[in-house]
This record gives C-alpha cells, sequence and structure tokens, in this order.
C-alpha cells in the first residue's frame, strides 16, 4: 500500500527544513528533486528525465530542468530570480513540444518560492518551502491519483450553509429529529476525515458518492448507513464479501456510528447539495463552524428561545486566556529558562497539562472545548519540543506515543439539545486528529489515534437541572468557562423563570435576572469545594442596572467569590447564520480565599474594537477599579421614591391604545380632512425619540371631550370603539378595567406648566444625554421621564458630568445605550452634600440653553454628537461640570473614575441611615381576623 497522505505531510515537512538553505539552480537542482519525489515514496528515474533537450520555435536549443512527459515540466531558477520569467521561459518549452507530450503542470521554483501551474484548469498555486506540507496535496498526479479540484480557502460559514440547505432538504422530506441529526453530525465527520488523514487513500468519501450512488440519490440514502455500520465495525470482522470501496473505511469507534439511523430518501438535488459539502477543502477546519453549523440548521424561533449565541475564536479567547491561558503560557516560559532541574520540571508541568480538566455547563456545539483542547495540546507540543531538544538520541516515536498525555477524556460539557451535543463530541475528535496531524509534522511520526479511545464527557441534559457536583466533581475540576444562553426577565419562558427564582433564591418577587445569570451561581456553589477557577460570557445587564444589587451579593456573599478579571462592554461577534446583536461582558470569578491582589480589566473605547487592559486591587460588580472603596462589592438598590432630596421624577403618559389614538404627520392630515372638527383634540406627542431628533407624531387625546361633542364625530368614535374592544381583549385585568375609559389614556400626568424631560434612551457616545423643557400642549409619552416643577438647579445637576458619570456607571443599557432608570439612577444619585450654595448653577445652566438657542435649527441628536457639538455648548457644559465638581470636592475630579468612586463614597454614607432605620423600624403587626 502507498503512503498516506499523513505521512506524506510529515515527509514534505522534512524536506522543507532539509532544503531550507538551498539556493543554487545549477548545483543543486538534482538533488533537491530526487527527495522531491521520494516525499511520495517514487523514484525520480522512474518518471523524470533531467536537462531535456528541445528544439524552440525559434530555432534555438533549449533545456527543461526536469521533464515527465504528458505530467510535469519544471523550470527551476536560483534564489531570488524573477518566476514569471521562469514561467515565460517554461512556456517556450511547452509550445515546442509534440502534442502527445506536452505537460499538464508546470513547475517553476527557486527553492524557496513555488508556483504550481495547472494548464488544464487554468489555477495557479503560489507557496513558499515552509508550507509545503499544507499544500503537498496538491501534487496527487505525482501519485497517479486523479485531481479533485477543491476549494482552498479554510472551511468557513459557507460550507456551514451549504451543511444547513441540506439538513433543510432533508427535512421537507419528513426525515427529521434524531435521525437527520445525527446523520448530518456523520456526514460532517466524513467530509472532514477525507481531507485530513483519517481515511487513507484521501477523498475515498467523495469518490464513493460520486461513482457508486445514482445520479438521482434513489440509492444514497442506502449507501451512507452501509458505510457507517462498516465504519463502526472492526476490520477483522467484517464480512469477507464486503464491497472493495467500502472496504476501504477504517474502524472508527468512538460510538459515533452505532446506532442504526432511518434510510434517509435523497433527490438528485439534495445529492448535489452533498457533493457541493465534499468539494469544500475541510483540511483547515475552524471549530466555530461547528457551532455554525448548528445554528444554520436549527429552527430561527428555537435559537431564540432557547438564548443560542455562538460565539468567535476571538472571542473565546478573551475568556480562556485570562482564565488559564496567560498562565500556563508564562509558567512555560519560565521553565524553558531554568538552568538546574529543566527536564522534571518540563515532564511535570506537561503532567499537569494532561491532568487538567476542562467544563462548559452551556457548551452548545463545544466551541469553548474544542478551542481549549486546541491550545492545551500546542502548549504541550511545545514542551515536547524542549525536552526532545535535550533528548535528540531518543526516537521521535517516544515522544509522539508516549510523551502526549493531553487527551478529550479532559473535557466535558452539558448540552440542552442533543444535536449540538453530539457536534460538539464529534468537533473535540476532529480537532484531537487537527492537533495530531501537528505533533506527527512537528517530529516525523504519523500519530492517528484511530480508532478512537477516549471520548469527551458530553452530556445531553438540562444543566440547570443537573448536579454538577454528580457528574464531575469538584475537587477534579480545574476551570468552568463559557458560554451560557442569554435570555432577560421578559423573554422568559414560565420555566425558565422558575428555574431563576430557584437558584437564585431571592424571595416572591424572584427578582428581573438574565437567565445567564443561574449558571454564574451555580458556578459559584460548584467551586466552593476544590481549586476551580470559572469565567462566563454574558449579557451586560448583570453589570449594569437593577441586576446587580440581585445578582452580586449573591456571588459575593453566598458563593463568598471575587472577580478575578473582566471585560467591559464590548460587541458581539458570531460567525453564524442569523448570528446574534447583543452586547456583552465577560466575567471571570475566583474563591476569595485563594484569588492573587492583581485583578485585569479589560476596557474598550470602541466597543467593535480592541480593549485596554489595566490591572487593580479589586473590581466591583460594575466592573470598576473599586480600589479605596470600604466596600468594593457596593451595589445599588433600586429605590421607590428619592432618597437624595430630589423632586420624583415621573414617567409620561403610558399609552394603552395600541397605536390607535397615535399618528403620524400624513396620517394626522388625512384624518382632519376627513374630519376637520376633530382638529381642536389633537395634542402634539414626543417620546424620547421624537425629542432628540427634533420632530413629532400626534396624539387624539380626547380627556377634555364632552359625550355631546363627540356625537357628531363617527370618525373619533369608531376610533374610541376601537380603543374599547382592544383593552376588552386583553389578558391582564388592568387593561380590561381600563376598557370602561376607553376616551382616557393610561396613566396621564396632567400638568399646567413646562417641565423637564430625560429620554429613556440616549446613545452611549453623547457625553451628555440631551435634556430640556416642553410645554404643557405637548403630551409626552412613556419613553420620556419627567420633572415637573423642574428648576434650573435640577437641570444643571441632571446635566452635568458628575450625574453623567453616575448614569454611566450603574444604568441598565440596551446594545450599549443608555437607558435611564429612576429608580437605580435618579433616585440613588448622590446630591452635593448639604449646605452647598447651588444658586450660582443657574447662570451657567442657562448658558446651556442659551448657547442651543443659538443653532435654533439643529436637533439635540446634533447638537450632543461628539463630533458636531458647537464649541459654545461644550464651553457652556464644561463650565457648569467644573462648578459642579467644585461642590463635591473643593479640589474638583480629574477623571470620571475619580467622579465615581467619589459618588459611591456618598452613596454608601447615605444609605447607612437608611440601613439603620431599616433595621430599627418596628415590625408591622398583623391585623386580627374578624369575622
Amino acid at each position: 500500500m502507498g503512503l498516506s497522505w499523513n505521512e506524506i505531510r510529515i515527509r514534505a515537512d522534512g524536506f522543507s527544513r532539509k532544503w531550507a538553505s538551498a539556493s543554487y539552480e545549477k548545483g543543486e537542482t538534482q538533488s533537491f528533486y530526487n527527495d522531491f519525489f521520494k516525499i511520495f515514496g517514487i523514484e525520480r528515474s522512474s518518471v523524470g528525465r533531467y536537462e531535456e533537450h528541445v528544439k524552440k520555435l525559434d530555432n534555438r536549443s533549449g533545456f527543461i530542468d526536469l521533464f515527465w512527459p504528458g505530467v510535469l515540466l519544471v523550470e527551476q531558477k536560483s534564489a531570488g530570480s524573477n518566476l514569471t520569467d521562469a514561467y515565460e521561459q517554461a512556456g517556450e518549452y511547452f509550445d515546442a513540444l509534440p502534442e502527445e507530450h506536452r505537460p499538464h503542470y508546470i513547475l517553476v521554483s527557486d527553492f524557496q518560492n513555488f508556483e504550481l501551474h495547472d494548464l488544464g484548469e487554468r489555477k495557479q498555486i503560489n507557496f513558499t518551502l515552509k508550507d509545503l506540507p499544507t499544500y503537498v496535496t496538491e501534487f496527487s498526479f505525482i501519485r497517479g491519483e486523479p485531481k479533485t479540484f477543491r476549494d482552498q480557502d479554510p472551511v468557513n460559514i459557507k460550507a456551514a450553509e451549504l451543511m444547513g440547505d441540506l439538513h433543510d432538504s432533508l427535512k421537507e422530506t419528513g426525515y427529521k429529529g434524531y435521525d437527520l441529526e445525527r446523520l448530518l453530525v456523520r456526514i460532517v465527520f466524513c467530509l472532514f476525515a477525507d481531507d485530513t488523514g483519517i481515511f487513507e487513500p484521501r477523498d475515498i468519501f467523495l469518490k464513493l458518492i460520486e461513482t457508486r450512488t445514482n445520479e438521482d440519490g434513489s440509492d444514497l440514502g442506502s449507501w451512507l448507513n452501509h458505510l457507517f455500520q462498516v465504519m463502526d465495525t472492526p476490520e477483522d470482522k467484517r464480512f469477507k464479501t464486503l464491497d472493495e470501496d467500502l472496504a476501504k473505511f477504517p474502524y472508527v469507534n468512538g460510538e459515533l456510528f452505532r446506532d442504526t439511523l432511518g434510510i434517509a430518501s435523497f433527490t438528485s438535488t439534495m445529492r448535489s447539495q452533498l457533493l457541493k459539502a465534499c468539494h469544500f477543502d475541510w483540511s483547515n477546519i475552524s471549530p466555530a463552524i461547528f457551532g455554525a453549523l448548528f445554528q444554520s440548521a436549527i429552527e430561527p424561533e428555537k435559537r431564540r428561545s432557547q438564548g443560542a449565541h455562538y460565539t468567535t475564536e476571538k472571542n473565546i479567547l478573551k475568556v480562556i486566556e485570562p482564565l488559564f491561558l496567560d498562565d500556563l503560557r508564562a509558567e512555560l516560559k519560565k521553565l524553558k529558562t531554568l538552568k538546574s532541574n529543566r527536564r522534571k520540571r518540563l515532564q511535570q508541568f506537561q503532567k499537569k497539562l494532561g491532568s487538567l480538566t476542562f467544563f462548559d455547563p452551556a457548551c452548545g456545539c463545544g466551541n469553548f472545548l474544542i478551542i481549549a483542547y486546541r491550545e492545551i495540546r500546542m502548549l504541550e507540543i511545545e514542551v515536547i519540543r524542549e525536552l526532545r531538544a535535550m533528548e535528540k538520541d531518543v526516537e521521535p516515536e517516544l515522544y509522539v506515543r508516549v510523551l502526549s498525555l493531553v487527551d478529550v477524556d479532559q473535557f466535558y460539557g452539558i448540552e440542552l439539545e442533543e444535536f449540538p451535543a453530539r457536534i460538539a463530541e464529534t468537533a473535540l475528535w476532529m480537532m484531537d486528529h487537527i492537533m495530531n496531524n501537528k505533533l506527527s509534522l512537528e517530529f516525523g511520526h504519523s500519530y492517528v489515534r484511530i480508532p478512537l479511545q477516549k471520548s469527551a464527557h458530553i452530556l445531553h441534559g438540562d444543566a440547570l437541572e443537573t448536579n454538577w457536583k454528580e457528574f464531575l466533581k469538584p475537587e477534579n475540576c480545574s476551570f468552568v468557562f463559557g458560554n451560557p444562553p442569554f435570555s432577560g426577565a421578559k423573554q422568559q419562558k414560565s420555566h425558565q423563570r422558575s428555574q431563576i427564582h430557584r437558584i437564585a433564591a431571592l424571595g416572591k418577587t424572584g427578582g428581573t435576572l438574565d437567565y445567564a445569570t443561574a449558571w454564574f451561581i451555580l458556578a459559584g456553589e460548584y467551586i466552593k469545594v476544590g481549586k476551580a477557577r470559572t469565567g462566563f460570557v454574558s449579557t451586560n445587564s448583570i453589570t449594569q442596572g437593577e441586576q446587580v444589587a440581585q445578582l452580586w451579593p449573591i456571588l459575593f456573599d453566598r458563593c463568598n467569590l471575587e472577580i478575578s478579571f473582566a471585560h467591559r462592554t464590548f460587541a458581539w461577534g458570531s460567525d453564524a447564520r442569523g448570528k446574534a446583536h447583543v452586547h456583552v461582558v465577560i466575567v471571570g470569578l475566583d474563591n476569595r480565599e485563594r484569588i492573587c491582589t492583581d485583578k485585569r480589566l479589560f476596557n474598550y473605547p470602541d466597543i467593535n474594537g480592541e480593549p485596554i487592559e489595566t490591572r487593580h486591587s479589586v473590581l466591583s460588580p460594575y466592573l470598576f477599579d473599586a480600589s479605596g472603596l470600604s466596600d468594593p462589592h457596593l451595589t445599588v438598590r433600586e429605590e421607590n421614591r428619592p432618597i437624595n432630596k430630589l423632586r420624583r421624577l415621573k414617567t409620561g403618559v403610558q399609552m394603552i391604545d395600541n397605536g390607535i389614538l397615535t399618528f403620524t404627520h400624513n396620517e394626522y392630515e388625512d384624518f382632519i380632512s376627513v374630519e376637520p372638527e376633530s382638529r381642536k383634540y389633537f395634542r402634539k406627542y414626543i417620546g424620547g425619540d421624537e425629542y432628540i431628533n427634533g420632530f413629532h407624531r400626534w396624539i387624539l387625546y380626547l380627556a377634555d371631550s364632552s359625550p355631546s361633542e363627540l356625537r357628531h364625530l363617527p370618525t373619533v368614535r369608531e376610533r374610541i370603539r376601537r380603543v374599547r374592544e382592544y383593552r376588552a381583549s386583553s389578558r391582564r385585568a388592568n387593561t380590561v378595567a381600563m376598557a370602561a375609559y376607553p376616551t382616557k389614556v393610561g396613566v396621564d400626568e396632567r400638568l399646567s406648566k413646562p417641565f423637564l424631560v430625560l429620554p429613556n434612551t440616549s446613545s452611549e457616545r453623547r457625553e451628555y444625554i440631551p435634556i430640556g423643557w416642553l410645554n404643557p400642549d405637548v403630551i409626552a409619552n412613556q419613553k420620556l421621564r419627567i420633572l415637573p416643577d423642574a428648576t434650573l438647579t435640577d437641570f444643571a445637576l441632571l446635566t452635568s458630568a458628575m450625574h453623567m458619570a453616575w448614569v454611566r456607571a450603574i444604568t441598565g443599557r440596551m446594545k450599549s445605550d443608555y437607558m435611564y432608570s429612576v429608580g437605580v439612577v435618579y433616585n440613588t444619585f448622590p446630591t452635593p452634600p448639604e449646605g452647598k450654595d447651588l444658586s450660582k448653577l443657574e447662570t451657567l445652566a442657562q448658558n446651556i440653553l442659551d448657547a442651543r438657542a443659538v443653532h435654533l435649527d439643529t436637533t439635540l441628536a446634533d447638537l450632543y454628537d461628539p463630533d458636531l457639538m458647537p464649541n459654545n455648548l461644550r464651553q457652556a457644559h464644561q463650565a457648569l461640570d467644573r462648578a459642579v465638581d467644585k461642590l463635591y470636592r473643593r479640589t474638583g475630579f480629574t477623571s470620571e473614575h475619580e467622579r465615581v468612586k467619589y459618588l459611591f463614597m456618598l452613596y454608601e454614607k447615605m444609605m447607612k441611615p437608611l440601613k439603620l432605620d431599616m433595621k430599627t423600624r418596628p415590625r408591622r403587626r398583623k391585623r386580627p381576623i374578624t369575622k
């Protein structure tokens, strides 16, 4: 039997090392190509000739450096030569050859660089000598194998979508559920195995489909099932009469092919879809494809309800590098510099790598586990390289077979759905093979773990209903990490809310925690025993707004944890069809007793850009440096009314009309053209978006109408009828009760004087949330917060840099935009200490309003765009900021971080008497029940 492609790659690597310094055409060409053909187990003299004489078309003589009639022509040059000129010279030889001797391929090279020209396909491949192992399969014609032309790009989302298309086609035929999911996973394994040396010779799966199955696809399902049975049967137990094309496939084991599936009914279109996937080159597979494959295949509705979002490799590394990789890399780097006892210490380090266990309790398709496995294997290869350099007389096979200690059974995962669980298991085998190939190339010895001996521990089940301690004992676990499903309180299904309530144990209200927080809490309780550390991705909601005071006391107090590292808000990236558009944080946690003092914080000046790392002694749950605070774990509790002596901030009109009483400008014009008498009942209707961007809608405001007037307005009465019917059909008792009052809007604040408004939502790009006054003839909706009887002093404090620092530190967000919270932000904002003279702020506040008035035709959106903000407005704000700062501290502040720290100290002081009051306040006695 000929050499396997894995062995050929190893030989190609040895060849590239041996000839790394070759440069002289005349002296080294023949030895160079004698060795080159030996890569493929072929003697050059059996196929090609050196210095083949040819008479060119201009009658001049020439000599081809290496000529294989009908197959290959080589033009070799010295190092640094122009290969374009070399190819032109080869072309002259090609033209002069008889038709029957003209080659299919031309290779030009200067020893260090290669250009392989496929004349039949008009295709050119360029690569360096160092990269020959990667491109060696392009020379399959040397082995006499028919050439299969493939997409040489690394497998990416396109390949995943091809498989998604095949999934959809099979599902339409009624082939679904377990059988469909298993079939797709097996096909993915075969596609990968066909290109990476698991199957030898290469492309046997492709050739089986292409040459042995009917073009109409009618027998494809049967062939696949037969193939799967063969791969689940050891070679010595197979039937002697087995088809020779099926007999080529190896025994795989690993339970991947164990169960017999129902036979799928393929069509010619579906067969073509499979062949398209076969023609991709899967040898450069990215593990992220498996998550993308799953996401492409499952139903979008299911994906949303489960909160399934798939992480890019870049974002996975943001979790596992600070969690464990950076420490392991630093440890190895230090060991490599030791002057004594280095071998023993390196061997101990490798044993450590082989003993670590990794647990992802929301593993999905296994992307976190796959990348972690790859990185640990890369570290092991580096260790083996160091050990081998110290013992050059030891055979490479010893290092490969004996000293390779890391294996997939060190990796554990829990996944709710079976399909991705099986993908995770299979993908880890694939990554194992990729790393075995790297190990083979490194040490020049073929190493393949087929049949599979060990498997990852992937449990198909609900992680929130599973006893983690029974699945993997905490004392045996090293790291817990992953990307738990995102699902806000309002999006959760009833059983998910029940799970959160049970796990968080916050009492009757249950809180408003994101679904992902259940994993944080369970992980915190899990790592109380043992030495495991944890790191999870989450929506940024767990470090902002009302959730902070609900979640973090559990993690800090109940679980005794400390934040070891964190990535502040950044934009989520996903290599998947229908990818998630969210903003996330990453938080690493460790037991408080053993955590180091150096906490790592990654800030994103641009949420779509790269982070800047800083180091601190302690981090707040709001993810800022909390050193200097008496209680670095302090959280801001939501309050029902202001605790800072500010006036009560209210919410604008809460409409309960399903849009029946609200109109765009064009809808308003059409309405009053039909019924002009209705004009007097229309009021301008403004929310946050309208206020900031300078436009308004209209509302049919009937609070002041009388029945006698409305009797003569049939079009208005029709709207009233629709409102009543809408409210009466609601499932909410309060809404049904409102059906009796169809001329009233929802919660209506009747204001007779101008009032201050704050948009509920504002872009994070703005340094200041645009706030200001509206007149009482305007109806502000629920997208505006309203402050009746507001003064210029109120305006000054709320538009100051101090207040904005408080907002940015603790408010909730929609993606990265501010969502201004009354209970968390406004009611808790620490105002300047008592006794301070605030009157001078009025003039500075008026200066801001005057600066705006200079630009009457400009919207607030443009005025407060940081790139467009007029100089006079910016200067007015800066003057106010300095004045407000000095009311808090005589020396002022040099940064927002200083402001936030100071505000938290004031908040802590503000809360002490309130907490004391709650402790000493007598409990209410229950009234006796009287009959």
